[in-house]
């Protein structure tokens, strides 16, 4: 079984060989196959390629922050139809009086006939 630091230090020798046949004598001496140098190589490369990925910057999401943050979201829109419903209904108490003082009379849906 080879360390991290070992795969990192046979890659970079294999790396380095340029002549024929120095990676198959680098491979015998170090006892790896062929095969163990490209999973290292992919390996190697993941890992560069995840290096270079962004990384999220910041504080970590607290989910309860984030469900409080959702709950005072829902309060404020509650609020806000509240005060839309009173309106609503101050509009329509205001049009019923009207209609009383004119002489309309409204059905029970508040419609005139």
């Amino acid at each position: 079984m080879f360390s991290n630091a070992d795969k990192r230090r046979i890659l970079q020798a294999a790396d380095s060989c340029t002549k024929p046949g120095e990676i198959g004598a680098l491979m015998r001496r170090e006892g790896v196959y062929s095969s163990s140098l490209s999973t290292w190589r992919r390996q190697r490369e993941a890992a560069d390629l995840a290096a270079l990925a962004p990384v999220k910057r910041g504080p970590k999401a607290d989910p309860h922050r984030a469900e409080t943050l959702h709950i005072a979201q829902l309060t404020r829109e509650r609020d806000n139809l509240k005060q839309r419903l009173d309106k609503a209904l101050l509009v329509i108490d205001v049009q019923k009086k009207l209609a009383a003082l004119l002489g309309n009379s409204m059905d029970a849906t508040g419609e005139l006939p």
